[in-house]
Parts: C-alpha cells; sequence; structure tokens
C-alpha cells in the first residue's frame, strides 16, 4: 500500500474534526453508488463550501477515494498550491487529471458559484447565483457525464456576512479574484472559526443533461438552458431543507 500523501492525511483529519464539530450528515450518498464517473455540482455555501468538504469525507470513506474537486488552473502555477491540490485528487478543468479521473469512474465536484455564492452578505442567503457559469455544463457534455445536484443546510449559517465579498474584491483590484469579505464567525474571518450550527448535506438524483437530445457545447443558448436545469435542481433541495 502506498504511503498516504501529507495533504490528504491532514484533510481528513481537520474535516472527520469538523464533521463531529458540525454534527454533519449527508442523504443520498447511495446515489454515487457507480462505477461510471458523475459530476457533483454543488452550492458554495459561504465561505468555502463547508459542506462539500465535509462531503468529500464521507465520500473518501464510502469510496476510497477523494471526490475530484475542479480548481482554477492557476493552482498550477503556484507551487505550495498545486501540491496540496494534486495530494488532494483536485483537478483542473482544462487539466489531463479530469481525463485520468473518468477512465477511473470516480466522481468529480464543481461549485459553479464560487466566492460569488459563497462571501456574500447575511441578505442573501441560500440562493443559487452562478451568472453566465457554464464551464462544468460543458465539462459534463466533453465527458459524457451525469450531473448530480448537491446542496446543504447550515452552511450559510456559519459565518454572518456583512458586505458583498465578490464584488469589493473586484472594486478593490484584490490579486487573484479573491473576495473582499467582512464575515464574522467565533472571530473574523478568514482567523475564525464557524459557527457550531449543524450542517447536513442532501445529493439529489443524477441529470442526463442530453435525455432530450444531443446538445452542442458551441451552442450557448442550449448550454445556459442546461446549466439553468441543474441551478433548478439545487435550488429546490435548497428551497426544501435549508432555512431560507
Amino acid at each position: 500500500m502506498s504511503e498516504q500523501h501529507p495533504a490528504l492525511t491532514a484533510w481528513l483529519a481537520y474535516w472527520r474534526a469538523m464533521q463531529r464539530y458540525h454534527r454533519y450528515r449527508v442523504h443520498g450518498l447511495d446515489k454515487l453508488d457507480t462505477d461510471r464517473s458523475m459530476l457533483l455540482v454543488g452550492y458554495h455555501g459561504r465561505p468555502i463550501a463547508h459542506d462539500q468538504c465535509l462531503l468529500s469525507v464521507s465520500a473518501y470513506d464510502r469510496f476510497g477515494y477523494m471526490l475530484h474537486g475542479v480548481t482554477h488552473r492557476a493552482v498550477r502555477t503556484m507551487h505550495l498550491m498545486n501540491w496540496v491540490t494534486e495530494g488532494l485528487g483536485f483537478v483542473t478543468g482544462d487539466g489531463p487529471g479530469i481525463d485520468r479521473a473518468v477512465q477511473a469512474g470516480q466522481h468529480l465536484a464543481v461549485q459553479p458559484g464560487g466566492t460569488r455564492e459563497g462571501c456574500r452578505s447575511r441578505h442573501h442567503r441560500y440562493r443559487v447565483d452562478w451568472g453566465q457559469r457554464t464551464g462544468f455544463v460543458r465539462m459534463a457534455l466533453r465527458h459524457n457525464l451525469r450531473v448530480v445536484p448537491v446542496a446543504g443546510s447550515g452552511v450559510d449559517d456559519c459565518f454572518v456576512g456583512f458586505n458583498d465579498g465578490y464584488r469589493w474584491g473586484k472594486r478593490l483590484g484584490v490579486p487573484a479574484g479573491l473576495p473582499a469579505w467582512l464575515g464574522l464567525g467565533i472571530g473574523v474571518w478568514p482567523l475564525a472559526l464557524p459557527l457550531p450550527v449543524q450542517i447536513t448535506t442532501y445529493v439529489g438524483d443524477p441529470i442526463d443533461l442530453q435525455d432530450d437530445g444531443p446538445i452542442d457545447p458551441d451552442d450557448q443558448g442550449a448550454v445556459l438552458q442546461a446549466q439553468r436545469r441543474v441551478a433548478d435542481a439545487v435550488q429546490a433541495l435548497l428551497s426544501t431543507h435549508a432555512r431560507l
């Protein structure tokens, strides 16, 4: 047996502790019991998609591998971040890691909302906001992946946000597209623990984006329609289970 990467060891230890801290539960994980790779598409709760990180541990315990989180290509230019993400099995949208994961029948995960969704004020909670981001749709079409909507309750209650960090980051010209966000948990973000709210992840039913016919990845209208279909499925999970 090969030695576990230090980044993976640290990740599992930290997020196992956070599972206890948040009294974490997951419903519908059995929907991923297949040797066919699928793409989990989730809501990005504030500020770092806590439930998706917690879910990655439950998935690791069930399947023996980390969900392959899709990260920005910029991490490949940062030595430390690249070392960490490679150790965790994360991939970039234009790299060979996705092909390897699909060939191995392993699942991928992405949160299209990013900091746009995750670093908002307390007045905007549990509302999907992906704008025109459609990269995940093209990825699913390119690799013939079914899409699995994922969302969690409790994730927008981990911190109290006071501004739109995504917009403020752009206004202030913060490097690498990082947010300028003021959030309070047990302390001030980022030097703070989240509030000890209970977090539950809900895994929805897989969606075949082309069940009504093939979609041309170059047809922006059709791709946007597919994006909205997935966004609506994620929003339905939030509307049903989260405290809006």
